[in-house]
């Protein structure tokens, strides 16, 4: 969201995007659009990523954040049971007509030439029905296309980044390697044995926000970044406490996590850090 993305652009992020948001829900309630969509003059570059599976539905939602945004990214490799359930994610990467139906839709509503529309895709266990996916997107006009190096069913097993490196090698427009990237040095090895135009990075980025610059885990001044711009924000607790306790995962023991992933308020987190790691908080 909109605190942390502020927060790795701070640590040479060169381009953040959205969680997924369900474009169904977006474009059918304010209230959704409020509290899934939140964005500032210093939040850019920024892509707004989508579940859909309904070409109008979509390029609906993509003419209501182009004003805010620099482009979409339609979401084809969630694997979480209810996005397949509802024909989000993953399962699209079974169905390239849809995909091409979409981003050709979302190219014909929105005016500005220069709005990006990605798509992030996982891999089959047959590469040639994912290349063959990636170059159908690529003549419907997709801007680049995101691969995380996994089947659908794979989770926690090695990332196939030579499978990365030949969908790179079948395509003209730009490709991004993702999957299990937890360190610059791993980014830079990723970008190394793929060719590809960039690396994006999830989970390691929660557990380190300063990778792209270069550390190895969490300095502390992160932490204090993220203290000032979540308050300055106004981000809400349980968001501002889980990202402190992604951030201090490895600099903190089993005992400290047990008292600091008790804590109940802003007070008593503000409390801790300057007590165990002597940082003022004082505005």
């Amino acid at each position: 969201r909109l605190a942390f993305r502020t927060l790795v652009r701070k640590y040479s992020c060169d381009l953040c995007y959205t969680p997924m948001i369900v474009a169904a829900d977006f474009i059918r309630s304010i209230k959704a659009r409020d509290s899934e969509f939140t964005t500032n003059q210093g939040d850019c570059p920024l892509i707004v990523q989508f579940a859909a599976n309904d070409a109008r539905i979509l390029s609906d939602a993509a003419r209501i954040v182009c004003p805010y945004a620099n482009g979409i990214d339609i979401n084809c490799g969630c694997p979480q049971r209810w996005a397949l359930a509802e024909g989000y994610g993953a399962c699209l990467i079974n169905n390239p007509e849809l995909v091409r139906d979409m981003v050709k839709q979302v190219r014909n509503q929105v005016e500005n030439p220069r709005f990006s529309v990605s798509i992030k895709i996982r891999i089959h266990d047959d590469l040639t029905r994912t290349v063959d996916l990636c170059r159908k997107a690529e003549a419907t006009g997709v801007s680049w296309i995101t691969v995380h190096g996994r089947t659908v069913e794979e989770r926690h097993q090695p990332v196939h980044y030579e499978a990365i490196k030949i969908i790179k090698e079948n395509m003209s427009i730009p490709v991004i390697a993702n999957g299990d990237i937890r360190s610059l040095k791993e980014a830079e090895n990723v970008w190394h044995i793929t060719g590809t135009d960039g690396v994006m990075v999830a989970r390691g980025l929660l557990a380190n926000p300063a990778i792209f610059a270069g550390y190895e885990e969490t300095p502390l001044k992160c932490i204090w970044d993220w203290v000032d711009i979540a308050l300055e924000l106004g981000t809400p607790y349980m968001c501002f406490h889980q990202h402190l306790m992604y951030m201090m995962e490895k600099i903190t023991s089993r005992q400290e996590k047990r008292i600091f992933n008790a804590l109940s308020s802003t007070s008593a987190v503000l409390d801790y850090l300057t007590d165990h790691y002597g940082i003022d908080w004082t505005p």
